[in-house]
């Protein structure tokens, strides 16, 4: 009897654990659609940011995205850790979470753990974007260059804020450092 029981808890915690697991987008927030995979390659400058344990200090913080030979997406996250004194970097992979044309994917730096990667609003030229992590503790604004126009940023500042983000909260990243 304890047996089943503790099968069955087992089970349920799995069971549980997938489907929020599967999660990859804020509750308010839609991926762009449609979503051109090769003009969004490339290096992107992070322009803010909600704070979180794996960018803590970092300044300067770039992504370049290139296409793997297994078809999945590189990740390549440099920043300069200003406590630390020394730059940092960040390999990862990222894959669609169903089509290729909806900007919904799931990246991870670990392993077989994925994290939410959306990008919930673009330009027409692939120059600006608003990424949306699983949930709206994570969010990013990217540039093709170390600056943002002030009207784009007050547009994705208010998509953001819509969804339910706290604005507020962002860092606003410096790039005074050239690697």
């Amino acid at each position: 009897m304890k047996t089943k029981k503790i099968i069955y808890l087992g089970t349920l915690f799995l069971f549980v654990a997938t489907i929020y697991s599967c999660k990859t987008i804020p509750e308010n927030a839609t991926a762009v659609k449609p979503f051109n995979k090769e003009k969004y390659l490339g290096k992107w400058y992070e322009i803010a940011r909600l704070d979180f344990m794996f960018e803590k200090n970092l300044n300067n913080t770039t992504a370049e995205y290139s296409i793997r030979e297994d078809g999945k997406i590189k990740v390549d996250n440099k920043g300069y850790n200003i406590k630390k004194g020394k730059w940092t970097q960040a390999i990862g992979k990222a894959k669609f979470v169903g089509d290729e044309d909806i900007a919904m994917l799931k990246v991870s730096f670990f392993g077989p753990f994925y994290a939410g990667y959306n990008v919930i609003a673009i330009d027409k030229e692939y120059k600006y974007a608003l990424v949306a992590g699983k949930s709206t503790k994570y969010l990013w604004i990217l540039s093709r260059q170390n600056t943002i126009p002030e009207n784009t940023k007050n547009d994705y500042l208010k998509i953001a804020e819509r969804i339910g983000y706290n604005v507020k909260d962002l860092i606003w990243v410096k790039h005074d450092k050239k690697k």
